[in-house]
């Protein structure tokens, strides 16, 4: 890690590291992690000093040192040097002018060269505008069962939590949230019991209602990584394999995992996973979860959320969703740091290359409404992210925070002109459900998928 001062303008800072923290939006995580700028004056003079820096400086100065976290060494070793030599002299902020008139396969073509630190850095030199037009540029699509991200079409996870993991009451919640037209990303569960029998019933019971009703879509039980491991070397029918990342190695081992556990979830649910694949993976992530386990080694939260996409695009994910209001107001105190960080997430995920959605939502004690969830589904719906989640009437009863409902999706869908993925658009057809892409009256209406 570079420590020596970095001048421009008005400014003097002691590392790059201190660079990017303070050019940075306003967030509390990263105020109440003394790291960020002490005055609009010199948010701006970071700024200016980060936009003059070099993507070779940048790829040379990791935040945490590549001797010190397997993170950095995942994300430094993955960058394709031919495509890094052609780019390595561009400034951050030649990197958004490029990023802002270049066309999809232009952006792919250097896409490889890439580290998260560049990606963090031109995010923060990006106004909202800026983020949504930059995102709308790009495509990114993923195949499990089903395929999400293709052109003109938006996806929804089905989130049917229950309070008490009754299989029963979720499988209702499986047969409304399918009548409205959710659950083409995933039908994916928070259970509340971490365990390999709770695991074990969940995936069993979604298996064979996706199965029954010839449903094109996948399942998914949010257990711990290793818990699903267990599950499925015992045979239980998963589509796709889950995990919590964070942007840092200890991180990582607050959440139980390392790079050899993830690297081994990925090859058992390339051979065990029931859906045909290739993507079998699934993480979320969230801005402010290195901070709340004291394992952000002084770099800013927008970085470390960065990192964590460099880290997930090692497993060639089916869906990656940031959780953006969840953690809560020690880290985005409102709806307006909600707002700005929904866009940072997709944003920065996008350019990675993965198939990147949205948690948009907030808890009970954040500064924040639905009004503020619904801006930012509509602004990520104008910028083309991949999915959103959906919980029954915009309310988890299980983990106690807003999201969207079921009904936002046919609003979301009909303001842009979006459409279901194609093959769950005609399994709704089919069954009486959309007609030219718009719910119909039976629209609502669980009974229709009666039985198992």
């Amino acid at each position: 890690m570079s420590t020596e001062p970095i001048s421009k303008g008005t400014g003097e800072f002691d590392s790059l590291r201190a660079v990017l923290a303070k050019a940075n939006e306003r967030k509390t995580g990263d105020e109440l992690a003394g790291i960020a700028a002490d005055s609009d004056a010199e948010r701006v003079a970071a700024k200016r000093a980060l936009a003059g820096t070099t993507l070779e400086t940048l790829r040379e100065n990791p935040v945490v040192p590549y001797e010190e976290d397997e993170v950095t060494r995942v994300i430094q070793d993955a960058v394709r040097e031919p495509v890094y030599e052609r780019i390595k002299e561009w400034t951050v902020s030649d990197l958004r002018e490029f990023l802002l008139s270049a066309t999809d396969r232009e952006i792919r073509a250097i896409r490889a060269g890439l580290t998260s630190e560049m990606i963090a850095a031109v995010t923060k030199l990006m106004s909202a505008m800026d983020l949504v037009l930059a995102t709308s540029r790009m495509t990114v699509t993923a195949r499990c069962n089903a395929m999400v991200g293709e052109q003109g079409t938006l996806s929804f996870r089905l989130q049917p939590n229950d309070p008490s993991d009754d299989v029963d009451r979720i499988l209702d919640g499986v047969r409304e949230g399918l009548s409205y037209g959710v659950g083409d990303a995933v039908i994916g569960i928070n259970p509340v019991e971490d365990g390999v029998a709770t695991t074990t019933r969940i995936l069993e019971a979604t298996h064979e209602f996706i199965e029954a009703h010839d449903v094109p879509t996948q399942n998914c039980c949010l257990a711990h990584v290793s818990t699903q491991l267990d599950a499925i070397r015992e045979g239980a029918p998963a589509d796709l394999l889950f995990q919590s990342l964070a942007g840092t190695e200890t991180g990582n081992d607050e959440f139980g995992v390392d790079v050899a556990l993830l690297d081994e979830a990925h090859e058992v649910a390339q051979r065990h996973c029931t859906s045909s694949g290739p993507n079998v993976t699934y993480f979320e992530t969230g801005q402010g979860s290195e901070l709340s386990g004291d394992a952000h080694h002084g770099v800013d939260q927008l970085t470390l959320e960065a990192r964590c996409y460099g880290l997930a695009k090692r497993y060639d994910p089916f869906l990656v969703n940031t959780v953006v209001g969840f953690i809560g107001p020690e880290y985005l105190y409102d709806g307006k740091q909600v707002i700005r960080a929904g866009l940072e997430d997709v944003f920065m995920g996008t350019l990675h290359g993965i198939p990147m959605g949205i948690d948009a939502c907030y808890t009970n004690h954040i500064q924040a409404d639905q009004d503020d969830v619904e801006a930012l589904s509509m602004l990520l719906s104008a910028a083309g992210a991949n999915f959103f989640i959906t919980v029954p009437m915009g309310d988890d009863v299980m983990l106690n925070y807003q999201s969207n409902s079921y009904h936002d999706a046919a609003a979301l869908r009909e303001l842009f002109d979006l459409r279901p993925a194609p093959a769950f658009e005609t399994w709704l057809e089919e069954r009486g459900f959309l007609e030219d892409g718009r719910l119909t009256d039976r629209a609502g209406d669980p009974t229709v998928l009666a039985g198992p």
